[in-house]
């Protein structure tokens, strides 16, 4: 879907800069010369035992040896050279490839501790729940090294983001832990009214089928996978195809904490389909494009019993206003689009600056960019790294060559921008971006930063309110009544209004989530506790035999739903 014609009016005064060039040639530019290492350079604190082999998969509570096919996990770092003296991205390791029959497996175990609502899990008192992901996290924590190092390689993560992503992931769970505390001491209590007393709680879906993103492998898979084993129910976690590995060391803690069958795992593209087939699957919690949601939803045969818990595609646009701060509005512009490579959800993805500062806006763009150092993950103070996805370069370079031809301009390219390798690519900065060009629409997921200049405050707001998107974005101004009479309407378009900051997802106990394409249920640590659970209630007249026998069942604890028991 495409937005309205927008009439955008060029600048009184153009930024300095080519008005268009022809696509460089590959690794033309000094920033390149350190994203390839040959394996016997790489330091001794980052080699892996290549191949990794993931020889086990977790299924009804142990790890079982595999003896099937696997399948090839790359590492977008080039450590040789092919017969034609090309770098090649390098094969780390091989995870299972599943068979349907693998599949259903999987889904039988998940069903037998599911055991329609009767099972171990479901039935388990919170706190006993709770004490079981208390001890999972505790040892979860001992394979840190092991998982921030395939971060590192598997989707190329810099050391610091890596670890980032292992920390928070720790502090999300815990986070977790004490909302579904606080969830249950609320609903330890009787309601009455109308001469009807009741307990109100919430109880688990089923069966759900959990899977996360490459660019977050860990942190998102784990917030849809955590609350919802949580919750009571009993989950299926297929691993993104690139960032497989890593969950390796961390299928054991699963397999030593959890009853049996309570988590189960998956691997490959054949495995997703003959289980949504079956219509046994609960809830479906999904990262990733609204394509491929559409495409798994549409295999299952009862739609309207599935529930959906989707973090799907973004455009999240800045807008630049006259009366911003440009250096702070470049600082957080340069980190909202281009951490970890623009590869995020919630990256910004196309500036609007006024005309008035976008002269100095594009130069400071300029000047600020060319500071990020380009490199592999373990170097120092390295920003841009190899990208995971196959000829995403190429990619990039379609949309940024489609823009060139069609007025803009690559501001950046003395700099080396949207110069690339085999896998890495310096980040291009494209001015006078338009309507007819893909880059307006398309969302890019890569280092690309489109930037369109206006000259009312009408054309961001024409396109934020087109937009099949509407996650996040981002307001630059330092003018109260400015700010507050775009608050209004754009509150009512997304779901997040950053106010002279990036656009994030942070803190998690904040509501995450969007409006139109951009996804379905609200993400944060009390919100998925909800997503994945449904409110439930005995409730009776108000009379002394049913006084009776509730006291009954409560005194003798014969009941884990019905119960008055505080957590502390």
């Amino acid at each position: 879907m495409q937005c309205a014609p927008i009439a955008i009016q060029a600048p009184a005064v153009m930024p300095t800069g080519p008005c268009r060039v022809p696509t460089p040639a590959p690794a033309g530019h000094p920033k390149l010369a350190n994203v390839r290492c040959p394996i016997d350079e790489v330091p001794e604190k980052y080699r892996l035992r290549i191949p990794m082999m993931q020889d086990t998969y977790l299924l009804n509570g142990s790890m079982v040896p595999w003896s099937g096919a696997y399948d090839n996990c790359h590492s977008p770092i080039c450590t040789s050279q092919n017969a034609q003296g090309e770098w090649v991205p390098t094969v780390i390791g091989k995870v299972p490839s599943f068979t349907e029959r693998d599949a259903l497996a999987a889904l039988e175990s998940c069903e037998r501790a599911w055991d329609s609502g009767r099972g171990l899990w479901p039935t388990l008192p919170v706190a006993k729940r709770i004490e079981a992901i208390e001890n999972f996290t505790s040892m979860m924590i001992t394979r840190r090294e092991e998982v921030v190092r395939l971060l590192m390689w598997e989707i190329c993560k810099n050391r610091s983001d890596a670890e980032k992503e292992f920390d928070r992931t720790v502090k999300y769970i815990r986070d977790t832990l004490d909302a579904l505390k606080e969830t249950d001491r609320a609903s330890s209590r009787f309601q009455i009214e109308e001469g009807i007393f009741a307990q109100i709680r919430r109880a688990p879906l089923g069966v759900c089928l959990c899977m996360g993103p490459f660019n977050y492998p860990l942190n998102e898979t784990f917030t849809t996978l955590i609350p919802a084993v949580l919750m009571g129910n009993t989950c299926i976690f297929k691993p993104s195809k690139l960032g497989s590995l890593l969950h390796g060391p961390i299928l054991e803690c699963f397999a030593r904490c959890l009853p049996p069958g309570v988590v189960n795992v998956v691997y490959g593209r054949l495995c997703v389909a003959p289980i949504m087939k079956t219509g046994k699957v609960n809830c479906l919690a999904f990262i990733g494009s609204s394509k491929v949601s559409d495409g798994i939803r549409k295999d299952h045969p009862t739609p309207h019993r599935l529930r959906c818990v989707l973090g799907l595609d973004a455009k999240n646009p800045a807008i630049v206003l006259p009366c911003a701060d440009v250096d702070m509005a470049v600082k957080e512009c340069v980190l909202g689009s281009l951490s970890f490579n623009g590869q995020r959800c919630t990256a910004l993805k196309l500036i609007f600056v006024h005309q008035i500062v976008a002269a100095r806006f594009c130069q400071r763009m300029v000047e600020e960019v060319d500071k990020l150092k380009v490199g592999l993950p373990w170097a120092e103070g390295v920003s841009l790294t190899p990208m995971p996805e196959a000829d995403k370069c190429k990619k990039m370079r379609e949309l940024i060559d489609d823009a060139l031809s069609k007025g803009a301009q690559l501001i950046n390219a003395e700099q080396g921008g949207g110069q690339c390798t085999e896998t890495a690519m310096v980040p291009a900065i494209l001015f006078g971006v338009t309507p007819a060009m893909r880059i307006f629409h398309e969302e890019q997921f890569g280092p690309v930063v489109p930037i369109c200049v206006y000259n009312s405050v009408q054309t961001p707001l024409d396109f934020i309110r087109d937009s099949p998107y509407g996650q996040q974005l981002a307001i630059f101004g330092t003018n109260p009544t400015e700010i507050a009479h775009l608050v209004d309407p754009l509150a009512n378009q997304v779901c997040r209004i950053n106010l002279n900051s990036q656009c994030q997802r942070g803190p998690d106990t904040f509501p995450f989530t969007g409006r139109k394409d951009s996804a379905e249920q609200t993400l944060s640590v009390s919100d998925a506790l909800r997503c994945f659970s449904i409110r439930t209630l005995l409730a009776a007249k108000h009379n002394p035999l049913n006084i009776q026998i509730v006291t009954s069942i409560l005194h003798n604890r014969q009941s884990t739903f019905l119960s008055t028991d505080f957590l502390l």
